[in-house]
């Protein structure tokens, strides 16, 4: 079974220290989840450094580390949140009451 990675181009995108971030980031929480619970954070035990606010802030303040459940709920909201919806509904048709009313022909 593929990997969530195959075929991505995501890592391109990371800097050439990404590993020595990573490392730092999960030295500076403890190795611990740092998604904001009830007014302290989830604790358990960390997996992915995630990128808080926009993928492309590498910066150290812009990451944090995550258990997998919580990394993994909050990139399938970002990836449905961007995805584009298409329906085959026709749009609503307005009230007969509050339709204009229909035209005259012109006389000939």
């Amino acid at each position: 079974m593929p990997g969530q990675w195959a075929g991505s181009t995501r890592r391109d995108t990371l800097p050439p220290d990404w590993a020595e971030r990573v490392a730092q980031v999960k030295a500076r929480d403890r190795g611990r989840c740092q998604w904001p619970e009830h007014g302290t954070t989830c604790g358990q035990p960390g997996r992915d450094v995630d990128h808080i606010h926009g993928r492309h802030n590498h910066s150290l303040t812009n990451l944090r580390l995550l258990c997998g459940w919580h990394h993994d709920r909050k990139s399938s909201a970002e990836g449905n949140a961007t995805r584009v919806r298409h329906t085959n509904r026709r749009p609503p048709e307005p009230h007969p009451g509050l339709r204009p009313p229909p035209e005259e022909p012109p006389p000939f």
